[in-house]
């Protein structure tokens, strides 16, 4: 695939995230998608991977995805990706706070046939979980 269709693929695969479309999610995707995310034990099947996702997004029902940025070639993508969102519900043992939140992650992407096939993400989890109140953000450490 060219590197503008492998762009379009991975705007569309965070399109149908947002649209909590999960077969279109899942049709974005290879038959043997793989993830690494940082903190899982290893890396995510299709399966795992669509429960993560989701996760966050019933955790934050209002939750957008908005892709900042997509470079792109023949066989690679990476994306800047800003989240916004409401946390209305459990996220990782944290009671909802109805906090809203903007946090980013940086993903990177090999693709097969204008489909992701191996999928790595950074999120910014410490952005996030200062957003919430679990931990100090920097301008309160030390006040």
């Amino acid at each position: 695939m060219s590197a503008d269709e492998n762009a379009a693929a991975v705007r569309q695969w965070i399109d149908a995230y947002n649209d909590r479309d999960t077969e279109a999610e899942a049709a974005a995707r290879t038959p043997d998608f793989v993830a690494h995310v940082p903190g899982a034990p290893g890396p995510l099947n299709s399966e795992a991977w669509a429960g993560f996702a989701f996760s966050f997004a019933a955790a934050f029902p209002d939750l957008r995805l908005t892709v900042e940025e997509v470079m792109a070639n023949e066989d690679r993508t990476a994306a800047r990706v800003t989240f916004r969102g409401t946390h209305r519900g459990e996220f990782q043992g944290i009671p909802a706070t109805g906090r809203s939140v903007t946090f980013t992650s940086i993903e990177f992407n090999r693709m097969v046939g204008g489909k992701v096939a191996e999928h790595w993400v950074e999120l910014d989890l410490l952005g996030l979980l200062g957003q919430l109140g679990t931990i100090p953000t920097p301008g309160t450490v030390g006040s």
